[in-house]
């Protein structure tokens, strides 16, 4: 039997960095071709338990969440032919549970968060696997349509969605707000998905395999009349932006739009505690096969709505809400070959080329296998028939191997030494500390020594600087960014501004096969659009180790604007005391961020890719949730025991009302609140003459009301 992973809670934090960043490193790709091309070469499930580990790891170790991670990620960037729609509320994805154990803890963890001990009730959706779709109506009618795209900027499909009989062009009823954009899922049934196939396979055209990916295919059509032919459903679940409140519980609003004209899922149930929800989930598993649609799961949602705005958000996913995951499936295939892939961090990870097997519905031809670890825990070898497992969305896992298939001239997989790139620069491990006898602890990443020089490396940190959550440059995909990148035109990031206003490279890039004035024009525009760049996008993309696009959003608010975030990431590579105790103090920044940025900004080609950057571009300060609160702006320290909310909600409340929550107290901390058992923060704080105050004062300053409730 194949040995498993190292269990979490006995990672290092060496350990962890380096496999988040292979986590990481894999997944980008996989979603530009599930989500937007709807061509995905792996399978669904095995997504999942990547997520979970990655999710399992940056719980352990919140300061270490990677760009790129399942917990910081939703859907892709829009498709190119059609316009942007910027969501008035994020389109946000939701955290999975896979057992009964992560049911219960979410239940627990709900309690926890709001103080309670009376049974929380909630309600239990089915999780349709189609495509999510956000409709704006305005006084009742529907005026626009979109996409998820990537969460807050999706693709306006208005024409298309009209054409699906079960969304409504004008709301039925009354009752509703005046400005309301209701959120659901487009799908087909299996019927319609059948007469699909049928239809196409007596065209002699190409027949579907996923009825999913096809409904996200059939939406997404330039033209709205193939859409209307397609027999697309549609069922509402949730809303975004309003003009005003329209229910107290998630079971009223579900009411509410079906009464409006909306399909809702009948098979949802408003349950009780956390036996209602595990009961919830094994109807659900019952009921599966008779649905006539797909699903993956259900959904659980606290049902008070009050309760759903204090709980909030973390991350890109609400609190409140959770999708418990039905089991994995399975397959086995043969392991033709293994392949090395190097990332822009320098980790290699060796990718198992697999004979095409169809798993769940998707064709799956490539898996990853993490590291050199892995292979050899796994005894992967090439030529075995291994076991893979469907457990998530995306990307496909090797179980294990099935040994009584095995060849007789199978050998052990020698792992490479040296880099695949031109240089054969060495692989080295990263050293993460000393046993009892004084010999080197190693992490379980190897990395190409070559840095900068290695051309896997440059190539993969301009994808970075290109990518959805950095730059976000379309018409700068993988295979443009490696053509240019081999006929020099694009080397480093500030190269990319450059091209855009070379008329003689551009005049010969018209010329070529594929572009032309219009495919030019439009490259042109997208980089010129993206001069103009917030702070926390601009530190992202600078592919800082450690540094993804969460811990670029607490730099960017941290420091405000790029000359003092600037001015300090040189001072903390200078050594400066006081620069690194403010970084320091930032929530969620740790001694790897510190070590990570002063390695960053210790380097001469670093800062020359920085000054080259800065020369060209307007990084515009960082936008703060609000500005017209008491405490916008201002950055509060909590400590002791909070008595009113959890310590997690008073957080999530501050950062909410537009302050900045730090971990430590410096002579920039303005706030302290101090409950009982409050400790050596609260003496640094009186030191340094910071503001103290007890928890309710901290409440009636932002508006809170001895029984919990806004003022006004």
């Amino acid at each position: 039997m194949p040995e498993p992973l190292k269990p979490v809670d006995a990672l290092t934090e060496a350990e962890a960095l380096d496999e988040l960043t292979a986590l990481a490193d894999e997944m980008s790709a996989h979603d530009i071709r599930y989500y937007q091309d709807q061509t995905p070469s792996i399978s669904d499930e095995a997504y999942d338990a990547l997520k979970v580990r990655n999710a399992a790891i940056e719980a352990r170790f919140p300061h270490l969440v990677r760009d790129n991670s399942p917990s910081l990620r939703v859907g892709a960037a829009r498709a190119s032919q059609f316009a942007p729609v910027e969501h008035g509320v994020p389109m946000l994805s939701l955290d999975n549970a896979f057992s009964d154990e992560d049911a219960l803890e979410f239940d627990a963890r709900i309690r926890r968060f709001l103080r309670l001990e009376e049974e929380v009730r909630y309600t239990a959706e089915p999780k349709i696997d189609g495509l999510s779709a956000s409709l704006r109506y305005e006084r009742g009618v529907l005026v626009r349509g979109a996409t998820r795209g990537d969460g807050r900027v999706g693709e306006d499909v208005t024409a298309n969605l009209k054409t699906i009989k079960e969304i409504p062009h004008r709301l039925a009823g009354s009752g509703w707000p005046d400005l309301i954009e209701i959120r659901g899922e487009v799908y087909f049934r299996h019927e319609d998905f059948a007469a699909l196939n049928a239809a196409a396979e007596a065209a002699g055209q190409k027949t579907y395999v996923n009825a999913r990916n096809s409904a996200s295919g059939s939406l997404r059509q330039i033209d709205p009349q193939i859409t209307a032919q397609r027999s697309l459903r549609f069922f509402a679940y949730a809303w975004g932006e309003l003009s005003a409140p329209f229910a107290e519980t998630q079971t009223e609003a579900l009411a509410k739009l079906a009464d409006w004209g909306f399909r809702t899922t009948a098979e949802t149930r408003t349950v009780a505690g956390a036996q209602g929800l595990l009961e919830a989930y094994a109807r659900m598993a019952q009921i599966r096969p008779t649905l006539g649609f797909d699903i993956d799961g259900v959904v659980y949602k606290v049902d008070r709505l009050d309760w759903q705005q204090r709980l909030g958000f973390v991350s890109r996913s609400p609190r409140w809400a959770i999708a418990r995951k039905f089991p994995a499936e399975q397959a086995r295939t043969r392991l033709e070959a293994i392949d090395i892939q190097v990332g822009r961090t320098g980790a290699v990870t060796p990718v198992a080329r697999l004979a095409p097997v169809l798993v769940g519905g998707v064709t799956v031809v490539n898996a990853t296998l993490h590291n050199a670890d892995e292979i050899a825990r796994k005894d992967i070898r090439v030529g075995d028939t291994v076991i893979l497992q469907r457990a998530g969305d995306v990307i496909p896992q090797v179980v294990g191997v099935v040994l009584e298939a095995r060849p007789a001239d199978a050998v052990p997989f020698d792992y490479p030494t040296h880099c695949p790139c031109p240089l054969h620069t060495p692989l080295a491990r990263d050293v993460q500390g000393e046993d009892a006898e004084g010999n080197p602890i190693y992490g379980v990443v190897r990395r190409c020594t070559g840095e900068f020089a290695c051309p896997f490396q440059r190539i993969e940190h301009l994808i970075h600087f290109c990518s959805r959550r950095a730059f976000d440059i379309e018409g700068l995909g993988i295979k443009q960014l490696q053509t240019f990148f081999d006929e020099g035109l694009i080397k480093a990031p500030g190269d990319i501004f450059r091209l855009a206003r070379n008329e003689s490279v551009l005049a010969a890039l018209r010329e070529r096969d594929g572009y032309g004035e219009t495919s030019v024009r439009n490259l042109v525009a997208s980089i010129e659009a993206r001069r103009r760049i917030p702070l926390d996008r601009f530190i992202n993309a600078l592919g800082i180790r450690h540094v993804g696009e969460t811990t670029a959003v607490v730099l960017a608010r941290g420091y405000g604007d790029k000359d003092a975030f600037l001015e300090a990431m040189h001072k903390v590579a200078a050594g400066d005391a006081e620069a690194i105790h403010e970084l320091d103090a930032l929530d969620q920044i740790g001694e790897a961020v510190i070590e990570a940025v002063a390695a960053y900004f210790s380097e001469e080609h670093n800062l020359g890719l920085v000054n080259d950057l800065v020369a060209q571009l307007d990084i515009q300060p960082v936008a703060r949730p609000k500005t017209d609160t008491a405490v916008a702006g201002k950055t509060v320290v909590f400590t002791g025991s909070l008595e009113r909310m959890t310590r997690d909600e008073a957080k999530a409340q501050a950062e909410g009302l537009g302050a900045k929550v730090a971990s430590s107290v410096s002579k920039k901390t303005d706030i302290v609140v101090a409950g009982p058992g409050a400790g050596s923060k609260l003496k640094t704080a009186t030191e340094l003459g910071v503001q103290v105050m007890t928890e309710d004062e901290w409440l009636a300053m932002i508006g809170v009301t001895t029984d919990g409730q806004a003022d006004g």
